[in-house]
């Protein structure tokens, strides 16, 4: 009969390994274009999509790496530890698993460095811790670098990325806007300068703070920008919103930031902006 004649299909044991062998963890996809990417290509590219220009989050170690003179970086030395006001359960474990994933103690990182020798403060912010929440520690970590510029007269370099205020730490971590500001305020009167470069993205909290609050406000590429989401403003005003009017590029048409600047020119353009100011 027929039937006896067709093969019946091996189906493969389920302990089989596959004949493909493709490595876990070195492959991104890109959001904009939906390529799938080597990372290692993607790092040496400035984590910029090679296919679409578009601009993957940075971690602190990358950043500091783009913008600081080798060897020049001075993290500042902060002995306190995230507290748990609320007393939520799984914050302290939450907490414990990113310090081991990120190899990064908070959202933010603060010190000092060089940019092509001129030195300045800088804080850098990472999305890949709580999205980069402003909980206590990052608004003091913050606040002190703001007081150490004031100390030492020097300019102050902050690279903003946050979904906001921190919802773990309730309405103590809503006090850490005032209490940057206010920091913000005494650099002001010492006359000195204050670099706000936002990425993305920039939301809640800290953009409604210290990531506004800038002399001169930069932006890369594409960043949104804001203090709430679209779907959120347009339930609220019972409006619908124009197309990209969170991105840096509708930001900078209405004059809410200074400048775009790509990445690899981020460099040269703060030093010159620290040069102008001298």
């Amino acid at each position: 009969m027929i039937v006896d004649k067709i093969k019946k299909r091996e189906i493969p044991a389920k302990n089989k390994k596959p004949n493909i062998d493709i490595p876990i963890g070195k492959w991104v996809k890109c959001d904009k274009c939906k390529e799938i990417i080597y990372k290692e290509t993607v790092r040496n590219n400035l984590n910029i999509c090679p296919n679409c220009g578009h601009y993957f989050r940075m971690h602190i170690g990358k950043r500091l790496e783009l913008v600081i003179d080798d060897g020049t970086y001075e993290k500042f030395d902060l002995n306190i530890e995230t507290t748990n006001p609320l007393g939520l359960e799984d914050y302290p474990k939450k907490l414990k698993t990113l310090r081991e994933k990120t190899g990064l103690n908070e959202a933010v990182a603060c010190g000092t460095g060089k940019i092509n020798g001129e030195k300045v403060v800088i804080c850098i912010m990472d999305s890949g811790f709580l999205m980069g929440s402003m909980g206590v520690v990052v608004g003091e970590k913050i606040t002190y670098a703001i007081e150490e510029a004031i100390k030492q007269k020097l300019p102050l370099i902050m690279f903003c990325v946050s979904g906001g205020a921190r919802m773990q730490e309730g309405i103590i971590s809503l006090m850490q806007m005032a209490k940057t500001t206010a920091a913000l305020t005494k650099l002001d009167e010492a006359g000195l300068l204050y670099i706000s470069v936002l990425t993305d993205p920039t939301y809640g909290g800290v953009t409604a703070s210290f990531a506004s609050l800038g002399d001169i406000i930069l932006a890369e590429p594409g960043a949104i920008i804001g203090f709430a989401g679209q779907r959120v403003i347009e339930q609220t005003i019972k409006e619908a919103l124009p197309e990209g009017f969170q991105t840096a590029e509708f930001l900078l048409e209405h004059g809410f930031i200074d400048k775009i600047v790509e990445r690899k020119d981020l460099k040269d353009t703060l030093y010159k902006l620290i040069q102008y100011h001298k």
